[in-house]
């Protein structure tokens, strides 16, 4: 069995890996880059992706690369703490959850597909321009190449060839009005040194947490226009004055936001936005995942991780379904309305909703913030969100393994 993956990304290079553990040998993934590099800043892989690296036998090999946060702490624009909760290990899972250079992970997905599939596995260079009656064309430098496949997975992100071609009349993504500035900074660390921090409300925001000893990942979001455009372009980078000018007041005893984003390398913008939900992902053989079929605002530091859930549960049905349709089908019904809820869901905030909820209940400042939530609503904000994110800790690390214990399907 063919299988064409369009992307390189987290995405396509967790599917391979999956596909491969499952048995499928005939793989190939063509990225439209010329040349794959550690471009990027922070992300976080909750439990539940770290849960299927770790059954790819890459745990170790990934916790390298960062560090694993203990605890998640919401604030007001004031720096009073509004919520706070153990993460990964501290809270029950039997997963880390891991903040992580994307560009480095990337890195190390693609060195370990090319250690277990072969040299010649990525072929860079190749953007997608069509797909029809299982044969997938890509531009390359030399002119058009087609390539047949049984299946053929769009992994190209939220430009996506493959979803464009199915859904025409789309348009581009979406913007909500806010803007985000991202960038890594060398700095010493703030408070216990493995917390990761969310301070602000819907107007202004702002998120650090180290992913390196003396590296900090940071993100400032304001609602408006950017600096490089009345709709920010994608990694643009920016003068950091005006950013910083933005967060001029927010000094805390435990974290000096402005001086903070002084430190970073580059400030590169970039746009909120999303994709509305759609009905069907899967087309004869062709199916999305990742950015491609949902992609989400990132509260919640869910985007990455969903993309390897995505390619861990394709992976698992092509092994176990009888046929390509049949898995396909179980795939879509196993993802497609559970992401489509997180999409639905961050566009309300997802568990950021309680910094919007104490500024507009207490804009100035509160004594105590159950004055201002009730510990009840606090509680069911975090809960509901890790319900609908799949990464509830006794529901994870009870959940049966994605990775086939004997192949019973479609012949590779």
């Amino acid at each position: 069995m063919a299988i064409v993956i369009a992307g390189a990304g987290i995405g396509g290079l967790t599917a391979a890996l999956s596909l491969h553990q499952a048995g499928f040998r005939d793989i190939a993934v063509y990225e439209r880059a010329a040349a794959l590099g550690p471009l990027g800043v922070g992300i976080n892989l909750l439990p539940h992706a770290v849960r299927e690296l770790t059954e790819l036998g890459l745990g170790e090999r990934v916790e390298r690369l960062g560090v694993a946060p203990g605890t998640l702490a919401y604030y007001n624009r004031h720096g009073q703490q509004i919520w706070s909760e153990p993460r990964g290990l501290a809270a029950g899972y039997r997963w880390p959850q891991l903040s992580v250079h994307r560009g480095r992970f990337q890195m190390e997905l693609l060195t370990v597909v090319r250690e277990r599939l072969g040299a010649g596995v990525v072929r860079t260079g190749h953007r997608l321009v069509g797909v029809r009656n299982g044969v997938a064309r890509f531009e390359t430098a030399a002119g058009e190449v087609s390539v047949e496949g049984d299946l053929i997975i769009g992994a190209d992100g939220i430009h996506s060839a493959l979803r464009r071609h199915h859904q025409p009349g789309e348009g581009a993504p979406v913007w909500n009005g806010l803007t985000l500035w991202r960038g890594t900074a060398r700095a010493p660390g703030f408070l216990d040194g493995r917390t990761m921090i969310m301070a602000g409300d819907g107007e202004r925001k702002f998120v650090a947490y180290p992913i390196g000893p003396d590296l900090i990942n940071v993100v400032a979001e304001r609602r408006g226009p950017g600096f490089a455009g009345t709709n920010a372009d994608w990694n643009q980078a920016v003068d950091p004055a005006p950013v910083i000018a933005l967060f001029q007041e927010w000094r805390f005893p435990w974290l000096d936001v402005p001086a903070l984003l002084g430190a970073t390398d580059e400030i590169l913008e970039y746009p909120m936005v999303d994709r509305d939900p759609i009905d069907r992902w899967t087309h004869q053989n062709t199916t999305l995942l990742g950015d491609a079929a949902h992609p989400m605002y990132p509260n919640g530091s869910n985007g990455a991780s969903q993309a390897i859930l995505d390619a861990r549960t394709l992976a698992f049905h092509l092994a176990t379904a009888p046929t390509v349709r049949q898995a396909l089908d179980a795939y879509e019904a196993d993802r497609r309305p559970a992401t489509t809820a997180l999409v639905l869901s961050n566009r309300r905030h997802g568990p950021e909703h309680v910094m919007v909820l104490a500024h507009e209940r207490a804009p100035a400042g509160f004594e105590h913030i159950h004055d201002v939530i009730p510990p009840d609503e606090l509680t069911e904000i975090a809960t509901g969100y890790k319900k609908a994110a799949g990464f509830l800790p006794a529901a994870l690390n009870e959940r049966a393994s994605l990775t086939p214990t004997a192949f019973s399907g479609i012949l590779p």
